[in-house]
């Protein structure tokens, strides 16, 4: 019995230590991030701005969903989240595109290719740049007297400069360019890690089984890829509703031409400056939450969904040709 007691005695629950050391990351999660976005909530049911240049202050007034309906009611909500999504399509069309090439080539161990580490770092050094410097870069080569301009006038390709920036297209065009540029390389470093991941012997036996290329990148990389594609997918989704830097840069803060390259990030940052207006900026962040959290789950139960299916059907296919 004094045995057992003082066995009892001797040992120490460290348990509770786990939960110390998590609580500087739940004080400092609470202090810059639940509390902001219980107060951004919360303004968004009131009339809370500053007037003559941040002087005078007016509220908080509450006025329920007054704020929702002054946005959906004007237009310029829709119009400017039809322009963010469109210029995030276009960059993450070709992003995906290249990153999937990319990644297969690099983690191919029929091809084996050479200088790997040197390819794996030019591509991930545009995401290491300040996106006001490379936004900075790119206008002035497509300015009218930049490179691009003078070079097409000396192959006498264009007489007189292409004034880019007043297009429609072309200025999409370059902003959904620079972010792909900016983040193809991070994504197939991402895809990489998913590729390098699944089971090297599974690619081995479709070869061995007259599998082609094509057969294997469909039916056996992409479904077991599908988790990783599946988060590239969402955080590039968040991080184009969230585009700001690149647009307002290369527009000079006014969406032009005509506010067809204006972000729904960048009617936000118009609403808080100068006059600070908590309860507009309140009521697009909501929306914007909300936007987020639909389209992030949407594409999180599709991918889900289909991830197994197709590699199911190609095993049971093999098993199949084996048994015949």
């Amino acid at each position: 019995m004094n045995k057992s007691t003082k066995k009892k005695k001797k040992f120490v629950n460290y348990s509770k230590w786990g939960y110390i050391f998590l609580i500087p990351f739940f004080v400092t999660y609470a202090v810059f991030s639940l509390i902001p976005l219980i107060s951004t909530f919360y303004y968004s049911f009131f009339k809370y701005f500053f007037a003559n240049g941040g002087l005078e202050k007016v509220g908080p007034t509450f006025v329920g969903f007054d704020n929702f309906k002054v946005l959906f009611t004007s237009g310029d909500f829709f119009k400017y989240f039809s322009n963010t999504m469109a210029m995030w399509i276009i960059g993450f069309i070709p992003q995906i595109v290249f990153a999937l090439l990319l990644a297969v080539l690099f983690t191919s161990n029929r091809l084996r290719l050479k200088r790997q580490g040197f390819f794996k770092t030019v591509i991930y050094m545009p995401n290491l740049i300040m996106a006001s410097a490379f936004s900075m870069l790119i206008y002035t080569i497509f300015t009218t007297d930049g490179p691009i301009n003078m070079m097409l006038k000396s192959w006498g390709w264009i007489e007189e400069p292409i004034r880019f920036f007043t297009m429609v297209g072309p200025t999409r065009a370059i902003i959904g360019g620079m972010n792909f540029m900016m983040w193809f390389g991070n994504t197939t470093i991402m895809l990489m890690a998913g590729i390098m991941g699944i089971d090297q012997g599974l690619f081995e036996a479709a070869y061995v089984d007259g599998a082609k290329s094509w057969h294997v990148f469909r039916r056996i990389t992409l479904p077991l890829l599908k988790p990783i594609l599946s988060y590239t997918l969402i955080t590039s989704l968040i991080g184009g509703i969230q585009m700001f830097d690149v647009p307002q840069i290369i527009s000079n803060g006014m969406g032009t031409p005509n506010k067809t390259t204006q972000t729904i990030v960048m009617l936000l940052n118009q609403k808080l400056t100068p006059s600070m207006n908590y309860g507009s900026g309140g009521a697009i962040s909501v929306i914007l939450f909300i936007i987020t959290a639909i389209l992030s789950m949407m594409v999180y139960n599709t991918m889900k969904d289909k991830t197994s299916n197709s590699f199911d059907k190609y095993n049971k296919k093999q098993k199949a040709k084996r048994g015949a």
